[in-house]
């Protein structure tokens, strides 16, 4: 903390020195014209300097950025200059800027400082693509020095609480993310295609529902009541499409007051469409169809390595598979095991798997999936047909009183998106709503509440409609091989700084 200090001062000190002389500190005059990454990319296959001068004759080149290499001499200096697009090497000499601006230079700049540079291409005698400058501005004298180069911004902690200097330190970093605004880039593009229209839904609620989620609870005051932040949009875009619009899809936060993990952020991204005329295989395939053409617009192909694992976008490799056949496959259990409450219960019990007092078999077949068998799945797979107590706003199978037409994506261990027949029953709707009164009133803080304003819509007709959500964040985890959430979310929650 003590060199920290020392540096911080002697920066201050050149920053005073600076501003008794009469210049500008912060000037906003200068107009870079160039991108480096522009000038990279037009100029890097040229292998000798008479090839690269003579390519670029007649040209002068503009930039603005950071420095993050400086090497001062005795009439030259070479610095890296850092913009968001990539970095370029520019020579500052005597020759170039003239004694006085060449002077300033080798007295007040430092690593990190932001400047302005005008030039002339060139190359070094090793080969190197150099800018020649003929004239420079500082543009911020920076008070905080960069971390060490050679080692880098490493520490999480640090990286995930300062980000910003994380994007300036890391360049892998900075492609993750613009990567996640290509791919939300591509999803717009998809749903564009398939003529779906976007739209927004409240962000803040009257009643928690569309999920069972915990909720942020807020207070507004010239109203003079409880809000919730939204743990989902999806009883709100259910409302869109009673009114007549046959396909809807929304980007946008929700917020879900649990735990913080490498898979969980209290706020988070998400896209939730809903289709008229669809159901849950409909979705199935639409789900298929846009993550496959996201990956191969973003990545070129449809295989992924995600950690140590090799995953294939490919069509015959997505499988559906219900869910009681799932825990047999995976959960060792037989038919009699799921035969009734009590054997799938002493079937849970035997496999160390967690059964709160007065769950009942779909609970409990839910949790035995759960517990038992996510981690098994490699390549993307829908479970499908969930029990009735877990899905309150799905459609249940024709004929079926416990199983309804749902599915969930999981792609290596980890759900992805979750979509199901939408039940447009208003009378079956307000009886699930009560079940999950009941379960509030037992402690389930995740149960839905009673929506009256929602089954009121119901009963003035929704169409038959699938719809289904995407975890963004997540996608880009598996797009980025990002092994945590909080490396594709740029602030992410976190402890109050001490």
């Amino acid at each position: 903390m003590e060199d920290m200090n020392q540096v911080m001062l002697a920066r201050k000190e050149k920053f005073n020195e600076i501003k008794a002389s009469g210049k500008v500190m912060y000037p906003n005059d200068f107009r870079p014209k160039h991108k480096i990454a522009d000038i990279v990319k037009k100029y890097k296959p040229f292998e000798t300097r008479e090839e690269i001068i003579e390519a670029a004759a007649g040209e002068e080149f503009s930039i603005a950025g950071r420095i993050m290499f400086l090497r001062k001499m005795g009439k030259l200096a070479f610095v890296r200059v850092q913009d968001g697009s990539a970095d370029i090497q520019i020579a500052i000499s005597v020759d170039g800027v003239g004694a006085d601006e060449f002077k300033f230079f080798k007295d007040f700049s430092d690593l990190g400082d932001l400047i302005g540079a005008t030039g002339t291409m060139g190359m070094t005698n090793t080969g190197e693509m150099t800018l020649q400058i003929t004239s420079w501005r500082l543009l911020n004298k920076t008070l905080r020095p960069l971390p060490d180069k050679f080692h880098g911004l490493t520490d999480t902690e640090v990286r995930y609480r300062q980000r910003y200097v994380d994007l300036i330190m890391n360049n892998d970093v900075r492609e993750t993310f613009r990567k996640r605004s290509q791919a939300i880039h591509l999803i717009r593009e998809y749903f564009n295609d398939q003529d779906y229209m976007e739209v927004e839904t409240p962000a803040m609620q009257v009643l928690q529902g569309g999920a069972s989620a915990s909720p942020f609870e807020t207070h507004h005051n010239a109203l003079d009541m409880p809000m919730y932040m939204r743990v989902a949009p999806e009883l709100y875009l259910k409302r869109l499409v009673v009114g007549g619009f046959d396909k809807v899809f929304e980007i946008g936060k929700n917020f879900r007051n649990e735990g913080v993990s490498t898979r969980h952020n209290p706020e988070f991204t998400m896209l939730e469409w809903y289709g008229t005329h669809m159901n849950y295989h409909d979705q199935m395939d639409f789900v298929q169809n846009l993550m496959t053409y996201v990956c191969e617009k973003l990545t070129g192909g449809l295989e992924l390595t995600y950690g140590d694992q090799e995953i294939s976008l490919k069509a015959e490799d997505w499988a559906r598979i219900p869910m009681k056949e799932a825990v047999k496959k995976w959960g060792g259990a037989t038919d009699a095991d799921l035969e009734s409450t009590e054997t799938i219960k002493a079937f849970a019990e035997s496999k160390g798997v967690h059964v709160k007092e007065g769950w009942n078999h779909g609970y409990i077949l839910n949790e035995c999936f759960e517990e038992l068998c996510e981690h098994h799945i490699v390549n993307p797979t829908f479970i499908m047909d969930h029990p009735i107590e877990v899905s309150p706003l799905a459609k249940l199978h024709e004929g079926s009183t416990t199983e309804t037409e749902r599915a969930e994506l999981f792609i290596a261990g980890r759900e992805y998106s979750n979509l199901f027949s939408e039940l447009n029953d208003p009378i079956d709707q307000a009886e699930r709503f009560a079940a999950q009164m009941e379960q509030s009133k037992q402690g389930d803080e995740e149960a839905m509440p009673y929506d009256k304003d929602f089954v009121r819509a119901l009963e003035y007709g929704l169409m038959p409609t699938g719809g289904a959500g995407l975890g963004i964040d997540r996608f880009v985890m598996l797009l980025t091989n990002a092994p945590s959430i909080r490396d594709v979310i740029f602030f992410p929650h976190m402890k109050a700084e001490d």
